[in-house]
């Protein structure tokens, strides 16, 4: 919940700089929902994408204050964070609720990022692999089957804390999931990103994004302002 009509500035100068100097990985910015659609006219015909933050699972309805996929897709957002911890914790959502979710974005048409990951308690526990298992293969239903997706690993512990794990536990994480990605979806499972989220900055950012499966980033505090996210960008 962070950002005004100030930010879309912050959007100019990051897509100005990534069309002067292209960089290797996609980019996209998903910004609060009063802001998707004047984004997504702003960024027209750049190579920045646009995304949401959640939606619901049903098309349309009496949900006074939410948003559906459609309406993402309406207002010019071309993907969707589903299952994001906050989400999961705040909201009580559940994988099933997720998975419901990640159906509406494939309905849609939006490209879902599916959030999963353990909390400092399951991971102390030595749970954090079960834990993580399970929830992506209760958060991707069976409607993902040819279409693009991508999973996200925010150790829950890590988000906003100023913590990060030690690459080799990343390295763990997304290296199970890969098999688990594999073992589902065959071949394709290959070629699903497998992005590392929770307090990526400048100064881990080239550091973990070497690291074994990982595939991107998903940023949360260090994406509000052009000069903390362009150095993640270009360590990529």
């Amino acid at each position: 919940m962070h950002g005004l009509a100030a930010s879309l500035g912050e959007a100019r100068a990051i897509t100005g700089a990534v069309a002067e100097r292209p960089p290797a990985a996609r980019v996209a910015i998903c910004p609060p929902a009063t802001l998707i659609a004047r984004m997504a006219h702003l960024l027209a015909g750049s190579v920045v994408a646009i995304g949401g933050q959640d939606c619901r699972a049903e098309r349309e309805g009496a949900f006074t204050g939410c948003l559906s996929a459609e309406m993402l897709a309406d207002a010019g957002a071309s993907l969707v964070i589903l299952g994001h911890s906050e989400r999961r914790a705040h909201y009580a959502e559940t994988s099933a609720d997720v998975a419901a979710k990640v159906g509406a974005a494939v309905r849609a048409g939006l490209e879902p990022i599916v959030c999963i990951g353990e909390t400092e308690a399951e991971r102390d526990a030595g749970r954090a692999l079960e834990v993580v298992l399970t929830q992506l293969d209760g958060s991707l239903p069976d409607a993902l089957a040819g279409h693009d997706f991508c999973v996200a690993y925010e150790p829950i512990w890590a988000i906003g804390s100023g913590r990060t794990p030690r690459l080799e536990e990343i390295e763990d994480v997304h290296e199970a999931l890969r098999v688990a990605l594999v073992a589902r979806w065959g071949e394709p499972g290959m070629r699903v990103p497998i992005l590392y989220g929770g307090s990526v900055k400048a100064a881990n950012a080239a550091e973990i994004l070497a690291a074994r499966e990982v595939g991107g980033a998903l940023v949360g505090g260090a994406s509000l302002t052009a000069a903390d996210f362009l150095p993640i960008v270009r360590a990529g």
